[in-house]
């Protein structure tokens, strides 16, 4: 099960989102300002973060730049989901990190399926590398093996 945190200070729009997530087969959190949010991510590992702009304690775009930052959580998938509809705070938004960008009011429909691309797209590949056979010598690029004639070949890097 897909885990997505939603960082919103609104809580009419956090209840929309919860409940069209979770009829979805989603697992849901939620927190309502921008320090807590980044509190979460490093707790949780979420799949994707739905991220609002305008939060308390610290800024939306503050918590996209932390993440994009942290080796460790820079994969993340981020949903801005915010009331700017200007040009520019979408342009800001994306060269900040953020993956997709969607403004307030929305449609839950459109949200759901951004959501899911945005998952499917952070998904690895499911091709699994099969190895290669030329003449007597085999590589297996899933394993990093090297074989002659079946016996196991010890190669440098």
């Amino acid at each position: 099960m897909k885990r997505i945190l939603i960082v919103e200070d609104d809580e009419d729009i956090v209840k929309i989102i919860r409940c069209t997530l979770e009829r979805e087969g989603f697992e849901v959190a939620a927190t309502h300002d921008g320090a807590s949010g980044m509190a979460e991510v490093r707790r949780l590992r979420p799949d994707l973060l739905i991220l609002d702009l305008v939060l308390p304690k610290l800024p939306g775009l503050e918590v996209c730049k932390a993440i994009r930052a942290d080796r460790g959580l820079r994969q993340l998938p981020i949903l801005i989901l915010t009331a700017r509809r200007e040009e520019a705070d979408r342009v800001v938004g994306l060269e900040l990190g953020a993956d997709d960008y969607v403004t307030k009011p929305f449609s839950a429909r459109e949200l759901l399926a951004r959501v899911r691309a945005l998952l499917r797209r952070a998904e690895p590949p499911e091709e699994i590398e099969k190895p290669i056979e030329v003449g007597r010598l085999s590589l297996d690029p899933a394993s990093h093996r090297v074989a002659l004639d079946g016996r196991p070949l010890s190669l440098t890097k």
